[in-house]
């Protein structure tokens, strides 16, 4: 049994497996801990506060990013330096993203635990007629 205890743990050792990669139209609410590498089809800033004195540390810049995969799209919502990746026609890879629900439908996010890194250009067309953001989600409280 000592043996068996042993060779679990060597097979558990972090940095041996690769990340396991999610596919857009995998998503779903309340989920996190994904790693997808999408392609940006759109970027739009919706919110740019800011002191005039330009300082860094005050201001606040979010874009709704429409991306995705040959699986779907959905709407990734980019905060402050993320704004700055988030290139039309880029490809990039999400690490440790989360699914937000806002207004009912899917965003993708990355916190401070993931990040957001622009890789080599992919080779898959997005398949942007599946849109996961457009999916309502209702909070149903089930009575048990």
């Amino acid at each position: 049994a000592l043996l068996i205890g042993q060779k679990k743990m060597a097979e558990t050792k972090p940095g041996l497996r690769k990340p396991a990669f999610t596919k857009v139209d995998q998503l779903r609410p309340g989920t996190s801990g994904h790693n997808v590498t999408v392609k940006i089809v759109s970027t739009k800033m919706v919110l740019q506060k800011g002191r005039a004195d330009g300082s860094q540390a005050r201001q606040m810049r979010i874009s709704e990013c429409i991306l995705g995969d040959e699986t779907g799209v959905i709407i990734f919502t980019a905060r402050n330096d993320q704004v700055d990746l988030m290139k039309e026609g880029s490809t990039v890879t999400l690490r440790n993203a989360k699914i937000d629900i806002y207004k009912g439908s899917m965003r993708l996010a990355v916190d401070k635990w993931g990040r957001v890194e622009v890789t080599e250009p992919a080779s898959f067309t997005v398949k942007e007629d599946t849109n996961m953001s457009l999916i309502e989600y209702e909070l149903v409280n089930v009575v048990e």
